[in-house]
């Protein structure tokens, strides 16, 4: 495993976790267990999202530890956690695996993978994301003012919005902290609200979901809460949130319309790329 391309959704896992295999290929992977896997076809995904934030070029026979996860996107991929360790997919830059269904016209196909075994530890246990969450935050200072943004599908220009918010209250010499809330595990939008001054930024990954299709409302719940608890603990003026996907997109709808997130936050902007629906 120490060669092996450790990809953007294990960053929080500490590398010397990372101390066994469980390679019976008739176990049933769960979202975000990490797996190691040999890349055996180059197809959408032709490189990785590293943990240090680089993209690195994949090679055939190249070994790399990605998550597991579900995926729902209409511009690329309708994507499930599989049964077993058979070959699936890549179906995420930021390195997730699953088993790809269907996928955009304009898609030849997915990347392959092929899985060698689940990450384990010293002990055999396999290794998840929720095992390395952040811990609940003690928080006692004020919530700051929070904007969410939120758009009318995928690449509507809410991460774009989301980055313009934060330099401008940057600009205005306000502390500003970021958060993607849902969404699928990869880097891209996390790095760019880093690069327009939000400190600190956190994603969904950190409250340990590889992607947040087809979870709960209440685990959506339970993702803002926790990473809202630690901006508020930031002691920042403003906080931004990035919410993934469309307005009627399930998971989506189900955070706009609780009563948790309507207490979180003071503004909305909507990126509207396209008509709704």
């Amino acid at each position: 495993m120490l060669a092996a391309k450790t990809a953007f959704t294990t960053r929080r896992v500490a590398p010397d976790a990372m101390a066994g295999l469980i390679t019976d290929l008739g176990t049933q992977p769960q979202s975000g267990d990490l797996v190691l896997a040999r890349v055996t076809h180059l197809g959408k995904h032709q490189s990785l999202q590293l943990v240090g934030g680089r993209r690195s070029q994949m090679f055939i026979g190249d070994e790399v530890i990605v998550c597991y996860g579900d995926r729902y996107a209409p511009d690329q991929f309708e994507a499930v956690v599989p049964k077993n360790l058979a070959p699936c997919h890549l179906v995420a830059g930021g390195g997730v695996a699953a088993q790809a269904l269907c996928w955009h016209d304009s898609i030849s196909g997915a990347t392959r993978i092929t899985p060698i075994g689940l990450v384990a530890d010293k002990d055999g246990k396999r290794l998840n994301l929720r095992d390395w969450t952040l811990e609940t935050a003690a928080v006692s200072a004020a919530r700051p003012f929070t904007v969410a943004v939120a758009g009318t599908a995928m690449n509507a220009g809410k991460t774009a919005t989301a980055a313009y918010l934060i330099k401008g209250g940057i600009k205005a010499g306000l502390k500003v902290a970021a958060a993607k809330l849902t969404g699928t595990g990869a880097g891209g939008d996390y790095w760019l609200m880093i690069d327009a001054g939000a400190h600190p930024v956190l994603d969904f990954t950190d409250a340990g979901f590889s992607s947040t299709s087809l979870i709960s409302g209440e685990q959506i719940i339970t993702i803002m809460e926790t990473l809202m608890g630690h901006l508020r603990a930031a002691a920042v003026d403003v906080v931004v949130l990035e919410i993934a996907d469309g307005l009627i997109q399930p998971e989506t709808a189900a955070l706009l319309a609780s009563p948790q997130f309507a207490a979180n936050v003071d503004g909305m902007i909507l990126a509207a790329g396209d008509a709704l629906g």
